[in-house]
């Protein structure tokens, strides 16, 4: 007992207590760490394996932009680590990804021809092994037959209508970037832009929208898009602005056919 509490009494013992626990919990989480790994990649991908296939494709089509190790390349691309399975979903699976210019904004485009289902999960598996992230959301979060579309048009006319319109028709931004239509997006893309945030567009992560509310505006988006228009023609459905526009040019050239008419019949009677 006098040795150790000679121990104890000594001024690195501190010191070596803590470096000790610092020790168990380092531990503790790489052994957390190399448990979640494989699970993090199954669950993105469907297999293990696909991880090393998925980096094959990524040094075929993506490693020019983004770095070998996706790093990211200053003043060319982010990096891509911790971006999760569901952004490269997203971009890869409407065109966005691999960019063809270093615009604003990637536009959505046909798809090159080695991108499928296939190969997209794999890059996806690829890219979520390296830092984790959002991953591709199951077919019950985006069903829209699960969600309320009359609380989720809520959720989107609080959040969304700012850059995207009422009915998602989207809308011009600063320097160059838009806010794109949201007809042609799938249910599992408009989840995947929710939590990932691709170009201007912020993160709504799980604690700002649950995915019961995501799948909710997912039933409104979609309900919208059948909606007829009750006054006739909707012009593009974009706004007001449009709207006020034929209007205004409707209207002109209205009162300018009544002046020609009302002086050609004057003309005409003298």
């Amino acid at each position: 007992m006098t040795r150790i509490t000679a121990w104890r009494r000594h001024p690195l013992a501190r010191y070596a207590v803590l470096i000790f626990a610092l020790a168990l919990v380092g531990m503790a989480y790489t052994a957390f760490v190399q448990v979640g790994k494989p699970a993090d990649a199954a669950l993105a991908s469907g297999r293990v394996d696909d991880v090393a296939e998925g980096k094959a494709l990524f040094e075929a089509h993506c490693s020019s932009c983004h770095g070998l190790n996706a790093q990211g390349i200053t003043g060319k691309a982010p990096t891509l680590i911790g971006v999760g399975a569901a952004a490269v979903d997203f971009q890869v699976s409407t065109g966005r990804m691999p960019a063809a210019d270093s615009g604003a904004q990637a536009p959505r485009k046909p798809l090159p021809d080695w991108v499928n289902p296939d190969a997209i999960s794999k890059l996806g598996a690829y890219v979520q092994s390296l830092g984790g992230g959002p991953q591709v959301p199951g077919k019950e979060q985006v069903d829209a037959k699960l969600g309320d579309a009359g609380k989720g048009g809520e959720l989107f006319r609080a959040n969304c209508i700012q850059c995207h319109n009422w009915v998602g028709a989207g809308g011009a931004l600063t320097r160059g970037k838009y806010a794109p239509n949201l007809n042609l997006a799938s249910p599992t893309q408009i989840y995947e832009a929710m939590v990932t945030g691709p170009q201007a567009m912020p993160v709504f992560n799980d604690s700002t929208i649950t995915p019961e509310e995501k799948r909710s505006m997912i039933a409104y988006i979609t309900q919208v898009r059948a909606q007829k228009d009750p006054g006739g023609f909707g012009l593009g459905r974009i706004g007001p602005v449009t709207e006020g526009l034929v209007a205004w040019i409707a209207g002109l050239s209205a009162l300018a056919l009544a002046a020609i008419w009302i002086t050609a019949k004057k003309r005409q009677k003298s």
